[in-house]
């Protein structure tokens, strides 16, 4: 790496930085206007609502896992610069388009254009991890992490309050935002990947299942990418459920959800932004892992046995803990993948996200439905967590598994080499 890319490195890491954010801020922005806008284009009922919105969320995560290793693949060849600004005018032109909807079918051809550009994760990752020191890798992964957490925490406020003055307010925002960040980071972004780093677009490559399928080249890779889906799957007992299990088993009206979930950000915050840099160089990367999957793990179990409300401000605490887990598989993964492969892993490793957002919020809200219906054999609004809580463990005992097999390979090929 050359003088003028170093110093370059902290200035492209804190524009990625912003890109997260503001991608994350646009996203939640709708949150508290989308089912009211829904309502009044289908002529329905929230409840009507719900089931459309479920849809858009199958319609955009359907794109997402088809699309981003294409995605993946043309930043590895053309480099991340281009196709992160692509990726910013698409979200850019979603949000117009819900804005201006004049049908529900508008609204899914929005969903359906940022789903296929909704790559700036895939490409903001490939875009950290060139510009990352080894060393530094997974406590620079943590940013996402940030981006989540102050994003969910600054979007819905906005959208609340622009929404109580217009419902298209807030789509006007939110593209105001991603277009506004798609010209800054025309002038202002750096191309991280190095010309002699980059490589022929290989379109068998370019398939969902040929992109994962590129990940067994790397054996430890392949044993935490499941791993790491495992974890996306279980994490949607907390993102699908929430603002049900809240109101249905302590009352919780909206505006505590709201806290709760602004609570929750700020906690996401705090350990992306700051624990994991201090936790994972003391702990160690592999270490880290299966210490954030067993607070996990607890995180959701406490979740389940609550009986007050406020105990899941104060269970919030030890699952939060548990994301230096994500950072730190991430971490590892991009050590065992050449540079010019970068892009390819992270569009592996966003069709994985992509699955289970397809998967996973229809089967963690079906088993709270389903417990707490009348014909489940025993109330108990808490399975989801349950479920995610063993999920969680299964998936530490994966990465400690994926671990020992990969000592044992070394160990093996020393041996042999001496």
């Amino acid at each position: 790496m050359s003088k003028l890319q170093k110093e370059k490195r902290p200035a492209a890491l804190s524009f990625i930085f912003i890109t997260l954010l503001i991608d994350v801020i646009g996203l939640a922005i709708i949150i508290p206007v989308l089912p009211r806008l829904i309502e009044k284009l289908i002529d329905g009922n929230i409840s009507e609502a719900s089931k459309i919105s479920g849809l858009l969320l199958v319609a955009y995560a359907v794109m997402q896992f088809l699309f981003s290793p294409l995605i993946g693949n043309l930043s590895d060849k053309y480099g991340r610069r281009p196709v992160l600004l692509l990726s910013l005018l698409g979200f850019g032109l979603d949000y117009i388009f819900m804005a201006f909807a004049p049908t529900i079918g508008w609204l899914f051809i929005g969903r359906i254009i940022a789903g296929i550009t909704g790559a700036s994760f895939t490409t903001a990752s490939a875009y950290i991890a060139d510009v990352s020191t080894p060393e530094k890798r997974s406590q620079n992964f943590g940013m996402i992490g940030v981006a989540f957490g102050l994003g969910f925490i600054i979007g819905p406020v906005i959208g609340g309050v622009l929404g109580k003055i217009d419902t298209h307010y807030p789509f006007y925002a939110a593209a105001a935002l991603a277009l506004l960040n798609a010209a800054y980071g025309y002038f202002i972004l750096p191309e991280s990947l190095a010309k002699e780093n980059r490589r022929p677009l290989d379109l068998k490559r370019c398939n969902p299942l040929g992109s994962l399928l590129q990940l067994k080249k790397y054996p430890k890779v392949i044993g935490l990418a499941v791993c790491l889906f495992v974890v996306y799957f279980a994490g949607h007992a907390v993102q699908s459920v929430w603002t049900f299990y809240t109101m249905q088993k302590f009352r919780w009206d909206e505006d505590l959800v709201g806290y709760s979930l602004g609570f929750v950000g700020i906690c996401i915050a705090i350990v992306q932004g700051g624990v994991i840099r201090v936790a994972i160089p003391k702990l160690g990367e592999q270490r880290s892992i299966w210490i954030g999957l067993l607070l996990y793990s607890v995180g959701m179990l406490l979740f389940g046995l609550a009986n007050q409300g406020w105990m899941m401000f104060v269970f919030m605490i030890p699952y939060a803990l548990g994301g230096i887990a994500g950072p730190a598989l991430q971490g590892v993964m991009t050590h065992e993948v050449p540079a010019n492969e970068q892009g390819e892993l992270q569009g592996g490793l966003t069709s994985l996200m992509s699955l289970s957002s397809i998967f996973g919020p229809w089967f963690m809200t079906y088993v709270f439905y389903y417990f707490t219906s009348p014909k489940a054999p025993v109330y108990l609004p808490g399975a989801p967590y349950f479920i995610a809580a063993v999920l969680m463990l299964i998936s530490a005992f994966m990465a400690i598994s994926s671990f020992k097999k990969d000592k044992i390979t070394s160990q093996n090929l020393e041996a042999t080499s001496s």
